[in-house]
This record gives C-alpha cells, sequence and structure tokens, in this order.
C-alpha cells in the first residue's frame, strides 16, 4: 500500500532511478488486493500471472533504457465491459460469464501502447445498468469508507479499487454518470470526457449515444495523464470526433482569476441533501479565494432529464442488447425446443431483472404507435437540455455543483424500489444528454462519508474542466484522504 500512497510523478522517479521495478510495484498491488478485496469486492477477474509476466517485461525495458511516459509500469484495473484480448470480459452478467475476448478495445490498445499493467477486470452494474453496483449478477462492490454502503455504480469496481488502494488508476464508463457518481461515493476524482474525445470501439453498447470511456484516480493530475494517453480519433469507432487533442498537463496552472462559475439552481435546490449542498458551496468559496466569480444559473429543463435518459437509454440498450441471443457467444441455454425457445430460454437465464427492465421499457418506447410519445419525445427534451448548456456557456467558463444529491447510501436500502435508484442520478444525467465533459472530485464529507463536487464544461474543453478541478486539489486535503480498511 505504502508504494501505491505515491503520486505518479513519485513512481516514476523511483522506477528510473532503479530504486523499485515494476514487478514490484506489480507485487504490491495484488498484496493490497489479497488484504482487502475479501471486503470490498472490487474484481472480477484477476490476471495476477499476465501481470507479473508483464511487468517483467517492462522491467527490461527499464534496463535497456527504453521506458518511455509517466504512465510507464503503472498496474491499472479495467472495468469489465471493456474488451481485452484473452482476459474474460462479463460484463459482469452471466450471460457473458464465460466470453473471453480475441481483441482489445482501442482504449485497452492505447494503454499497453503506455506500458501500464492490467491487473484485471472491475466488477460493475450488469451491462452497466445501475447506480449503485448492486445489479452485479456476481456480487456487490462494497464502499471502502463503509463497507455497509454502495460504492455507487455501474463503475463502482473502478471507484472502490481506487480508494482501497487496489489499483493505481482504473477505467470506468459513464452513460449517465457512472463514473461521477461512484467516484463522489468513494472520495476518488472520475472525468466523463465529451462524446467522442475517447474512442467507444471495444467497450459493449449499452446506450451508443451516451456511453464514453474514462479514467477515475487519486488525483486530477493523474486524470490528466490518463485522458491524455486514451484521447484521439479512431477510425474503427464512428462516433469518434475527429479534433485535436490538447496538451491537458499544461493547462494545470493553478490559476483561476476571472473564472466565471454558473451555479444551477436546480442543482442546489430541493431533493439535494442540505449537508451535501452544504459542503459544495463550501468549496465554491475556495475558488472565490483563487479570483473565480460564481452566479446562480438556471438549466430549466433539468426536471425532464431522468425520465428523457431512461426512456433514450432503455430504447437503445434494448436494440443493442439484441444481439444477445445464445447463438454467436456468451451464454447458451440447455435443450431448446426450437429456435425461438433457444432465444427465450438464453435471454430470461443470462439477463438479470435490472437488465429485462430496460430492455421491456425500451422495447414498448420503440414500438408502433409509441414510438413519436416516448422516443422521439425524448429526443426533442434531449435538445432542450442540450439548448441549457449552450445558453449558460455563452456567459460562464464552468458549471459547478453536488456530483450526486447524496452520500453513499446503505446496501439494499433502494434495492427495491427502481425509480428512487434511478433520481440518485439527477444531477449528471443532464451533462451525459448534452454530451459535455466533467469531473467529479473530493471537495469535504458528510457524516463521515465523501462529498463529490461536479465540473462541467464546454464541448471538448476538458483543458479547463481539468484546470479547476487542479486549482480547487491544490488547496485542499481532501483527495489525499483514504479510507481506514
Amino acid at each position: 500500500m505504502s508504494l501505491l500512497k505515491l503520486t505518479l510523478p513519485e513512481i516514476h522517479n523511483k522506477l528510473h532511478a532503479k530504486e523499485i521495478s515494476v514487478s514490484e510495484l506489480t507485487a504490491a498491488s495484488y498484496a493490497r488486493i489479497g488484504q482487502v478485496e475479501e471486503q470490498v469486492r472490487a474484481y472480477l477477474t484477476l490476471d495476477e500471472e499476465g501481470a507479473m509476466e508483464a511487468a517483467r517485461r517492462l522491467d527490461d525495458k527499464l534496463v535497456s533504457g527504453e521506458a518511455r511516459g509517466l504512465l510507464f509500469g503503472l498496474p491499472a484495473g479495467i472495468k469489465d465491459n471493456i474488451s481485452t484480448e484473452g482476459l474474460r470480459t462479463t460484463c459482469a452478467s452471466q450471460f457473458l460469464s464465460n466470453f473471453t475476448p480475441v481483441y482489445d478495445a482501442t482504449v485497452v490498445k492505447k494503454l499497453k501502447a503506455a506500458d501500464i499493467v492490467t491487473l484485471g477486470k472491475l466488477n460493475m452494474d450488469e451491462f452497466a445498468m445501475g447506480g449503485s453496483n448492486e445489479n452485479s449478477s456476481f456480487y456487490p462492490v462494497r464502499n471502502p469508507w463503509d463497507l455497509d454502503r454502495v460504492p455507487g455504480g455501474s463503475s463502482g469496481g473502478s471507484a472502490a479499487a481506487v480508494a482501497a488502494g487496489e489499483a493505481y488508476f482504473t477505467l470506468g464508463s459513464d452513460t449517465g454518470g457512472s463514473i461521477r457518481q461512484p467516484a463522489s461515493y468513494c472520495g476518488v476524482v472520475g472525468l466523463k470526457p465529451t462524446y467522442g474525445r475517447v474512442s467507444r470501439f471495444g467497450l459493449v453498447a449499452f446506450a451508443s449515444s451516451l456511453d464514453q470511456i474514462g479514467p477515475v484516480t487519486k488525483n486530477v493530475e493523474d486524470s490528466a495523464y490518463v485522458l491524455q494517453a486514451i484521447s484521439g480519433y479512431d477510425s474503427m469507432d464512428s462516433t469518434s470526433a475527429n479534433v485535436e487533442v490538447p496538451d491537458f498537463l499544461s493547462s494545470l496552472t493553478g490559476d483561476v482569476k476571472g473564472l466565471r462559475i454558473g451555479v444551477p439552481k436546480e442543482y442546489i435546490g430541493e431533493g439535494v441533501d442540505p449537508s451535501v449542498k452544504e459542503t459544495v458551496m463550501s468549496a465554491l468559496k475556495v475558488l472565490e479565494g483563487l479570483g473565480a466569480t460564481w452566479e446562480e444559473v438556471s438549466l430549466p429543463h433539468t426536471e425532464y432529464a431522468v425520465a428523457s435518459y431512461y426512456l433514450l437509454a432503455s430504447s437503445e440498450a434494448s436494440s443493442n442488447l439484441a444481439r444477445f441471443d445464445g447463438v454467436r457467444y456468451g451464454v447458451r441455454a440447455d435443450n431448446p425446443d426450437n429456435l425461438l425457445d433457444l432465444y427465450h430460454k438464453s435471454r430470461s437465464e443470462g439477463f438479470g431483472s435490472e437488465v429485462k427492465r430496460r430492455i421491456m421499457l425500451g422495447t414498448y418506447a420503440l414500438s408502433s404507435g409509441y414510438y413519436d410519445a416516448y422516443y422521439l419525445k425524448a429526443q426533442k427534451v434531449r435538445t432542450l437540455i442540450k439548448n441549457d448548456f449552450d445558453e449558460v456557456f455563452k456567459n460562464y467558463d464552468v458549471i459547478i455543483g453536488p456530483t450526486a444529491p447524496t452520500t453513499a447510501f446503505k446496501l439494499g436500502s433502494q434495492v427495491d424500489n427502481p425509480l428512487t435508484m434511478y433520481l440518485n442520478d439527477i444531477l449528471t444525467i443532464p451533462v451525459s444528454l448534452a454530451g459535455v465533459p466533467a469531473i467529479s472530485i473530493p471537495c469535504g464529507f458528510a457524516d463521515g462519508m465523501p462529498v463529490g463536487m461536479q465540473i462541467i464544461g464546454k464541448a471538448f474543453d476538458e483543458a479547463t474542466v481539468l484546470r479547476v478541478a487542479h486549482a480547487f486539489e491544490q488547496h485542499t486535503e481532501y483527495h489525499k484522504q483514504q479510507p481506514q480498511l
């Protein structure tokens, strides 16, 4: 654990000074996993043999002077809906419990090119559908700050692993808040890039117009390094944006003088826990002290975001999950009577209740006679929500508010109430619908649990988002606090 407490530059310097080896760093990660994994349950698949072999190859590079880049040798975990060649990828579903991809996702290729070490695949809500990680068909992840609470979802394993010191950094995916909300609950840094900034090739699709891969890290600087490595145009992804990737690290200046911040009244009003609101407002005072200014603004269509999101995301899920039929890959039902029975039995046995619920909702919304009333109307509302952000960004550099309306809730407390569970994403969903970047950073505690502050930026302006987050981090200590397991 002591090695994993080091900052990224400290690890880099120790590696190049031959004070530690990549093998020692990797072994330290597995030692930590051995200590706490039974409590946290962040991983679904571990690859210690493959990781140690990769570490030995990187040690040879270190000796020969071929080691390049600050991510060199870092032990990382990958969310289990991102394809990894030769390493089981289940999406935390029984349907894919036997699935091993034959190719790497583009982000995995890029991280391998940066010479990271893959520790294993991280637990999640099944097919990324959920906000608590209780929808994993294997076992729920527990929050390292309080093992009786959820870590958030769907990237709960990604956030919990970083908080517990089981990986130096991880990759998650964010559809409606699935990186930012667990980062908030677990007291770590979670970044959702602009839609199209990072390739989705190799990410098992949930809602294709919303899904985006991003990093979960201990601090903002690490987030910038990982984002730099995974960003860029990819011809294998038809939604990848062919835009220039700036030097994100050069934006970490600590200077926010003259920065204009908009604080949506909808993000600090009814439904937001008073202690969470108070914590975020105190964090705004830190930025004020650094020369930024803030004003209350309005995103008037926020109240329609959750309804719009669940219609759109479920409709896309209904379409995307049609490929899971028991024929081409994944689990196949035994002794079906005919082809239709094979489909029916395989899907009934393979999918969990939340996945079935969303497939049913999406199929209904897309059905003849209901498409215009539900799906089409939800698309129009999505446009209004995007317009709200565009209007605010005409006068403000960033938008700031809480990441989640409450701190992490107790395991089992909301599992029987899907509507209450869906409302936990009310502050992150509008950002996903608009496709803009946002980061969640630790900004304090309420009742002993971490609170996340969400910083939202203009499309493809992750540099400003990172600059504001880094400036706040440089003048606070919240990101340095760790749970005691």
